[in-house]
């Protein structure tokens, strides 16, 4: 083999490598020229053809040939990635000065993340959730609850009647109608919340509103007693205001249950009052065909706006129902 061939063949390669603008190019010099047609690789291949003597030293020629040639070819790909990579972050730079327009995640109310919040934590109690219609009958609302047909909470100053009037049909004032459905359509033993929407004709004001948001407590089993319902308010207290809240029961009055009682807690160094609660009356179970002489219950209610305001600090219910959102983001997304 001469000598003189192998080195055009090297510098053939060397050319043509550097002439390439690109990577396509450059895989076409680099079959040109390493390819199974190449001159290098025919002469690698004629190598059999020789005696053992001039194998030897045209094998020398041949490698030390293929080794220039593909130096040639690493400097050239090292060169024409490193030009392409730098196009490509010149090409696809991002101006991370430019404005952009922020969209906020939706979430849901506060009142939403509390109601919430008190499900998951009765669930874990072993209750069950239940839930029922806002437009009520007057029966389930009133009658069945022990509230008589004078009893001040049925005129139209604290009820919204449906027209006509004769119908008797409410928007519901609280969401004990729930318990009421329940007695009627399940056997004991009952554990349940009620939590919901409720109406009364009530003008908005920092601490009222015509709707508002319950959770009701109903236990029926055998045997249950005040201690339980103490028990049981002691525990929700220190989930929802934290464990060194301390819950007291006042004596008080409400036709659904005897003995009746208001919950007040101690809370930021004063004593607040949270909701009602007591014994369910005997008349109620009887109405809902439950045998007073087998079975006994609680039943205790806290408004969710009350709830919040108190945990939280607020002092305007405007707050909570006026949809803005610098207030409600405050309590995050709650998904």
């Amino acid at each position: 083999m001469n000598p003189a061939d192998i080195a055009s063949w090297i510098s053939d390669a060397q050319k043509a490598f550097s002439a390439a603008s690109d990577l396509d190019q450059l895989k076409v010099a680099r079959l040109a020229h390493t390819g199974d047609k190449a001159p290098i690789s025919l002469a690698s291949r004629s190598l059999g053809t020789l005696s053992p003597e001039e194998k030897a030293s045209a094998g020398k020629l041949i490698g030390d040939a293929k080794a220039a040639i593909a130096e040639a070819l690493a400097s050239a790909t090292d060169k024409l990635e490193a030009s392409r990579d730098a196009k490509v972050l010149l090409e696809e730079v991002v101006d991370i000065t430019l404005p952009v327009q922020r969209t906020h995640r939706g979430g849901l109310h506060p009142i939403s993340i509390i109601k919430n919040e008190i499900s998951d934590f009765f669930i874990e109690q072993g209750y069950a959730v239940e839930e029922g219609p806002e437009l009520e009958s007057g029966w389930l609302n009133f009658d069945a609850l022990n509230i008589p047909a004078d009893h001040p909470a049925r005129t139209m100053q604290d009820t919204f009647f449906i027209e006509p009037v004769e119908s008797g049909v409410v928007l519901r004032t609280h969401t004990s109608p729930v318990q009421i459905r329940t007695m009627l359509t399940q056997e004991p033993p009952i554990y349940v919340i009620c939590p919901g929407r409720t109406f009364r004709a009530d003008e908005l004001d920092a601490t009222h509103s015509p709707v508002f948001h319950q959770v009701e407590g109903l236990v029926v089993d055998k045997g249950i007693t005040m201690a339980h319902l103490k028990g049981t308010l002691d525990n929700f207290a220190r989930h929802m205001f934290g464990p060194d809240v301390t819950t007291r029961l006042r004596p008080s009055f409400f036709p659904f249950t005897e003995p009746s009682a208001e919950v007040d807690i101690f809370f930021n160094n004063r004593w607040i009052e949270w909701g009602g609660c007591g014994m369910v009356n005997p008349k109620v179970l009887a109405t809902c065909g439950i045998d007073t002489d087998v079975y006994s219950g609680f039943a205790f209610g806290m408004g969710l706006e009350r709830t919040l305001m108190v945990r939280h600090g607020i002092t305007d219910m405007h707050d909570i129902v006026e949809g803005d959102l610098r207030f409600t983001r405050q309590f995050g997304v709650g998904l």
